[in-house]
């Protein structure tokens, strides 16, 4: 997101990352949409609002006015949000050492996030804090969604369920990318090629590709535990910044080692259903 910014605004980004993802899951979805039940099409279509559409919207226009690693550290708010919403709205229960994970994780990335700030590597900007609200309001909308797929949609095939529903994007997105200017743009410009092709291919990978992995991870092992992906990103990160000569501080380390700790808690106890 943060390269498309260099000749894309924020909702240019969102829509042509959704209408990529559409766009490669639409002939999928043209040959699995009959498996799904007509009546549930709906509830399956909004699953990619809840849990595409909105919160690219979110985040893509929050990252052009906040850091980055703001950004970074309210999105690990998802497995929180996951647990809120299944206990208020689906009549989960869910023990205490649990929840004592989840905060665990969510400090010990934080703590990774901001270890560079601490050390005077790097600062923060905490200017426009009000955008600060777009992705605590996206991980919300993941919450919603999780929930909804864990507990309503968990009886249908998730490659259908994540082509169908990411398919269904592909008119408002389409027609957003017109209504904001998007074909207009200067496609000779290489600028403005690198954020297209950034942009796509956060499509592809990062909705499409991922909605279909997250979504059997969802039926396979929960909702809360695959929300908690998000507290993988640091380790793939630095993984990349192994592999390009970074070196990776004893405090990584440590962050990193209580970021394990508390998913490990957080996936010790199993969540209980109201019977």
């Amino acid at each position: 997101m943060k390269d498309s910014t260099n000749a894309l605004t924020g909702s240019q980004i969102a829509s042509l990352r959704i209408f990529a993802a559409a766009l490669v899951s639409l002939p999928f979805a043209l040959l699995q949409w009959r498996k799904i039940e007509s009546k549930r099409l709906p509830l399956v279509a909004f699953s990619a609002v809840l849990g595409n559409l909105i919160p690219a919207f979110l985040f893509a226009i929050a990252l052009t006015h906040i850091d980055g690693s703001l950004g970074g550290i309210l999105n690990s708010l998802t497995p929180i949000c996951v647990v809120l919403i299944g206990v208020l709205f689906y009549g989960d229960k869910i023990a205490g050492q649990k929840l004592f994970g989840l905060l665990v994780g969510f400090i010990g990335l934080a703590l990774l996030t901001l270890a560079p700030v601490f050390m005077g590597e790097r600062s923060i900007s905490f200017q426009n804090l009000s955008y600060l609200l777009l992705p605590v309001a996206a991980t919300l909308l993941y919450g919603f969604n999780v929930n909804m797929v864990s507990h309503r949609l968990k009886d249908i095939n998730p490659i259908n369920l994540a082509t169908v529903s990411v398919s269904f994007m592909i008119f408002p997105s389409g027609l957003l990318l017109g209504w904001l200017g998007f074909f207009s743009l200067d496609f000779s410009n290489a600028a403005v090629q690198q954020a297209v092709l950034s942009t796509a291919a956060l499509g592809i990978l990062g909705s499409a590709l991922a909605t279909v992995i997250f979504y059997s991870l969802v039926q396979r092992a929960g909702g809360l535990f695959a929300s908690l992906v998000t507290y993988g990103i640091p380790f793939v990160a630095l993984f990349w910044g192994f592999l390009d000569h970074e070196a990776i501080t004893g405090l990584e380390v440590g962050c990193l080692l209580l970021i394990l700790a508390g998913v490990y808690l957080a996936n010790s106890s199993p969540v209980r259903k109201k019977s």
